[in-house]
C-alpha cells in the first residue's frame, strides 16, 4: 500500500497561484492574436505547437495497447475539444476577457449535470440549487434585454457544453487507460479536427505570431502541469477558491491593458457561478466520494 500523502495547503495554493497566472497568460496571448490571425488558424497553430511538448510522453504511448472503443472515444473527444477551442479563440477575439474568464466556469456546472444524465451521478437538493445559483450568475453575466448579447458570448456558452461534454470523456478514457495516452490523443486528434478549418482561412504567419502562439502553447501546458502539482499538495476544496483571483487578474488585463470596460455585473456573475462550484466540490469532499465536478481550468483548451 502507497503511504498517505500528507496535504501542503500552502505549495498548493502557490501552485494554483501560478496556474492562475499562466491561464491568464495565455487569454492575454491569445487576445492579441485575435486581432491579426483567424481564430480557426490561431486554434490550430496552438495545438499544433503544443504537440512539441507531448515529446517525453512517446514511450508510454507506445506501450500502451488502444482498444477500438478507445480509438472512438478518442476521436470523439478531439472532435467535441476542436470545436470548443474555435469557439473559445473566436470569444476571445469578439468580447472583453472579464466576460470569456466569467462564462468559462459555468463548464464545470454542465459537467455536473452531464454526470448525472450520462454517469448515473445523484444530485442531493443542495447541488441542485448550487446549480441553479450558477445558472442565475450566467443570467447576470448576459443580462438579455439590458445588453447587447454578442456573438462571442454565444459562442463561450456553447464552448462551455462542449468542453464539459470533453471533461467527461476524459473521466472514461482515464479510466481505461494511461492518462499520458489520453492527453496526447487530445492532442492530437484536435489538432487533426482544427486542420481543414485552419487551411479554409488559411494566411502566412508572421514570426510575431509563431513566437506568440508557441508561447501560448507552452503556458497552455504549464498551466496544467502546475494546475496538476496543486491537486497533488491539497484537495479541490483548498485550491478551489484561489480560481477567484483568475478573474480578478483577467479583468484588470482587459481594463489596464486592452481599455475593455469594467462591467460589475460580470464580476457578480462570474463570483456566483464560482461559488456554486466551490460548494459543489466541499460538498463532495464532506460526503467524501470521488469528485467528478472538475476545477474550472481543467476545461480550459
Amino acid at each position: 500500500m502507497l503511504p498517505t500523502r500528507t496535504p501542503r495547503p500552502v505549495l498548493a495554493i502557490f501552485w494554483m497561484l501560478l496556474t492562475g497566472i499562466l491561464f491568464v497568460g495565455v487569454t492575454a496571448l491569445v487576445k492579441i492574436l485575435g486581432q491579426e490571425m483567424p481564430a480557426q488558424q490561431s486554434a490550430f497553430l496552438r495545438y499544433l505547437f503544443g504537440i512539441v511538448f507531448l515529446i517525453p510522453m512517446i514511450r508510454p504511448i507506445r506501450r500502451t495497447t488502444i482498444t477500438p472503443r478507445l480509438w472512438k472515444l478518442f476521436i470523439v473527444r478531439g472532435g467535441l475539444h476542436g470545436i470548443g477551442v474555435m469557439l473559445w479563440f473566436y470569444a476571445m477575439s469578439r468580447i472583453p476577457i472579464a466576460d470569456v474568464t466569467a462564462l468559462n466556469y459555468l463548464s464545470p456546472i454542465y459537467v455536473t449535470i452531464g454526470a448525472a444524465i450520462f454517469l448515473g451521478e445523484t444530485l442531493a437538493v443542495r447541488r441542485i440549487i448550487a446549480i441553479v445559483a450558477a445558472l442565475i450568475g450566467m443570467v447576470i453575466i448576459l443580462r438579455p434585454g439590458a445588453r447587447e448579447i454578442e456573438p462571442g458570448h454565444l459562442a463561450m456558452l456553447v464552448t462551455g457544453i462542449v468542453f464539459g461534454a470533453s471533461y467527461l470523456l476524459a473521466k472514461i478514457t482515464t479510466d481505461e487507460t494511461n492518462p499520458a495516452v489520453v492527453v496526447a490523443m487530445l492532442s492530437f486528434w484536435v489538432t487533426v479536427v482544427l486542420a481543414p478549418f485552419a487551411w479554409s482561412v488559411w494566411m502566412p504567419p508572421t514570426w510575431h505570431d509563431i513566437v506568440l502562439l508557441f508561447i501560448t502553447a507552452a503556458f497552455a501546458t504549464g498551466g496544467h502541469y502546475t494546475m496538476s502539482l496543486a491537486l497533488q499538495e491539497a484537495p479541490l476544496n483548498v485550491t478551489q477558491p484561489v480560481t477567484f483571483l483568475q478573474l480578478l487578474w483577467a479583468t484588470l488585463l482587459g481594463v489596464v491593458v486592452f481599455g475593455e470596460p469594467l462591467d460589475i455585473w460580470v464580476i457578480v456573475g462570474g463570483v456566483l457561478i464560482l461559488g456554486s462550484i466551490t460548494y459543489i466540490t466541499w460538498r463532495e469532499v464532506v460526503i467524501k466520494r470521488r469528485s467528478v465536478t472538475p476545477p474550472p481550468n481543467a476545461t480550459k483548451m
